[in-house]
Order: C-alpha cells, then structure tokens, then sequence
C-alpha cells in the first residue's frame, strides 16, 4: 500500500490556517482531468497543486470539499477500489484508504457528487470555486449550484455567493513554510547539479535532445520526479526563441548553448537557466554581453529582501536594458527615450522575475489594491535577464547576431535580505570555461 509522502499533519495545519480565513463558507477544490496524449495513451498525470498543498492527495478524478466549522469539516470524494483498474493502471487508495491515510473526516465515491454536494452545502454563506479553469468540472459545478437553486428560494435565500479560491489560496501559497523552503532547497541543489553535469558534458556535435535527456536522468538519479516544466536546451539562434521547444539541433563550435531547466522535487519547482560557450571559450562578443547581464543579474539578486516593491526589479531591468542595447549600437537614443519607445522589447521581451513554488509561475498577488506589492519573508522568485538578438536581424551588428543569453537564479526572501537557492551552479565565466566539456 502506498502512503502520503510527507506528515499529513502539514496539510491538516494548511486547513486549519484556510478555516480561519473563510468561516461559514465552503470550498470546492477538484482534481484536474486526465489528458489524452494520443490514441488510448493519456499523458502522466500530475496534481493540481493547490489540491495538493490542502490535501497531500495525488489521484485523479477527486474534489476536496472543505467546510471549516462544520461535521464532517474535510470531504473527498475519491475514486473507489477497483481491483480490475488497479491491475492496469496501479494502486488506488479508494474510499477507506484515503479516510485512514490522509486523515479526512469523510470520503465518498467520485461518481456520487452531483448528489452529495448540495446537502454538504447547505447554509454556506459563499461557495469558494475557480470557474474556467477546469471546463470538464465546471459543468458538474453548475448543475449542483442548479439544484441548490431548487430548494434555497425556498428558506428565503438566494445562491450563495461564489468568489474564485485562487487569491485566497495563493496569499497562503506565497509565504513559504520551512518545509516548504527545504523541499525547494532541494528542488534546487538537484537541478544545479544536473546543470553541472550538463556543463561537462557540454561538446560540439553532441545534441540538444542527448543534453535534455541527460538533465532528466541526473535530477531523477538524485531523487525527483522528473522536470518541473519541459526543458529548453537550445543551441545558437535558437536561444533567441524564449520558449524553444524542439531541442534536436546538433551543437556546434562557435554557438552559445542556453539550458533552462529544473527538477521538480515533492511538486516543488527548481528554475535555472545558464548560457554559455560549446566549445569551452567565450568569443568576444559574446563575453562582452554576457558580462553585461550578469552584472545586472547580481545586483538584481542583491536588492531582494523585505519591503523592496517587486516591481522595481522589472523598472532597473528595463532601464539597464535600454543602456546596454544604446552601448552596443542596437538602439539609438538616451535610456528613457527608448524606454517610453518600447523599442527595447524587441531584444528583452519578457519580465524579471516571477514566483516559484508549487507551480513554476507560481500563484499570488503581486499587486494589492492597484499598487504594487512589497515582498515579504518567505516569498521565492526567479531573477532571469537576457537579451536575444535573432540571427535574421539585420539592424543588429554582425557579431551579435544569433546570440541569445539568460541567466536565471532561484532566490528565496529572509528575515533580512535574500538567498540565492541556485548557487550551487556556476555563472561566472571562468568557472564555467573550466567546466565545459570536461566529461568528455
């Protein structure tokens, strides 16, 4: 028999810290549906985190019904035992298992909760629901909010309200725990050392997908599930693609490679990106931009502690930018006249920073009544500048084009300034030209 992977007394805490937020009201959290990947081949299935922060709960076709104060207060429906199913597609908990393993106060069959939730939301004051997140459940939603419709007009009442539950569960999600931070600590050792690894092993005429399948194997070696997101190992031009996907070009001499990758370790994300030389030596140009951006890269690491507005990263980001695009003839103009431009876009489309956590883009408010927000102890985001200028730019001097550099830490916010979680993998130059290709 299977078992929770961590004390469920931690999601019971979560559940009671919840509570306290949303007395007299009910949440309604469901299991994300399995996808097809072709044929009768689904893809793995992977929990929706936020199901998993309350619950610790991995199995598909689920929903957590939370009713803080009342009897029973945490509600699953799971799916039953079934000893055909398991035979082909594993272990299943079922009703009693996941009542004794998890600690739930009562569990129902899945199939049964069109019929049970409108009884289990009698007298919520709100329904906390996400709508459009989940097509496939938000039918199965409408139609009990239907029925309940039947009978409280009845009593003198209307629907109760219905508020989306990611705010609320994303200003919980944003404050890490010390569990939390030490499963990300980990998440993030293991995807430094499989970027070491990939450093080494680093060559001419090797592959993007030989690399990629290399980062999986060492982050599974040391004990995560896999990737956090699908990795991006991309050679030359194609690093000049944010989001390069195809990772089968052949590396060659001459090129810059750009590894953004990470491991997931317990659903926690690690999300580390390093540039550098094929062949083990920074051309000029490209040492020149690269030093650029790292510099900027470690200032920005360096402003992170409490009270600094998040948004002021993005703002010495984009100013910076402007500078560096002016010095090296890309752009002409003073800084903020190609700020107010937008010019700069072209060349650093994307932000600075985001969060990190259960989810790669992790959730919370950064903004709070229409103003930018403050960071807090406990938060953990990314600092990644980059510059791309895409070989068939012709405005771009020669010597740049095809050049696509990012440099990405993981970096968690203390009591009184900031650490960089990622560190165990090298950005600066000279450490990373003594690294590359010494595996083969």
């Amino acid at each position: 028999m299977r078992k929770a992977r961590i004390n469920v007394e931690i999601f019971k805490n979560r559940r009671h810290r919840l509570g306290q937020l949303i007395p007299g009201c009910t949440l309604i959290l469901p299991a994300w549906p399995e996808s097809i990947r072709n044929a009768d081949s689904h893809h793995a299935y992977r929990v929706e985190s936020s199901l998993y922060y309350l619950t610790g709960f991995e199995e598909p076709e689920c929903v957590l019904v939370f009713r803080p104060g009342r009897t029973p207060e945490t509600v699953m429906f799971v799916r039953p035992k079934n000893i055909e199913r398991e035979t082909w597609d594993g272990f299943r908990f079922g009703l009693e298992g996941a009542k004794d393993v998890f600690g739930f106060d009562q569990t129902y069959d899945w199939h049964d909760f069109e019929k049970i939730a409108p009884e289990l939301l009698r007298g919520s004051e709100r329904v906390y629901y996400s709508m459009f997140r989940n097509k496939e459940f938000d039918e199965i939603f409408g139609r009990v909010m239907i029925s309940i419709n039947g009978w409280r007009p009845k009593q003198g009442l209307g629907l109760p309200a219905i508020e989306d539950s990611m705010p609320l569960i994303g200003e919980m999600r944003i404050r890490k725990s010390e569990e939390e931070i030490e499963a990300m600590r980990r998440a993030c050792s293991i995807s430094a050392e499989a970027h070491v690894e990939l450093m080494k092993h680093t060559k001419a005429g090797i592959t993007e997908t030989s690399l990629q399948g290399l980062f999986i194997k060492e982050v599974m070696d040391r004990g995560a599930f896999g990737e956090a997101y699908g990795g991006i190992v991309a050679s030359g031009n194609n690093a000049t693609t944010l989001h390069y996907r195809f990772n089968d070009a052949t590396l060659q001499a001459g090129q810059l490679l750009l590894v953004d990758c990470g491991a997931e370790y317990l659903y926690y994300s690690g999300d580390i990106t390093r540039t550098y030389p094929v062949n083990g030596r920074f051309s000029a140009a490209q040492k020149r931009i690269y030093e650029k951006i790292l510099k900027l890269q470690k200032e920005l690491c360096a402003m992170v502690k409490p009270g600094l507005v998040f948004a002021d990263l993005q703002k010495k980001t984009v100013y910076r930018m402007c500078e560096i695009l002016i010095e090296e003839r890309v752009l002409k103009g003073s800084p903020e006249e190609v700020q107010r431009s937008g010019t700069y876009m072209k060349y650093y489309p994307h932000g600075v920073s985001h969060l990190l956590g259960l989810d790669t883009h992790d959730v919370g408010a950064l903004v709070s009544k229409g103003e930018p927000r403050m960071m807090e102890q406990g938060w953990v985001l990314t600092i990644e500048p980059g510059l791309y200028f895409p070989a068939g730019d012709t405005t771009v001097p020669d010597e740049l084009r095809g050049i696509g550099i990012r440099i990405e830490d993981d970096v968690l916010v203390t009591h009184d300034g900031s650490e960089v979680m990622s560190r165990g993998v090298p950005k600066e130059i000279d450490e990373m030209e003594a690294l590359i290709g010494k595996s083969v």
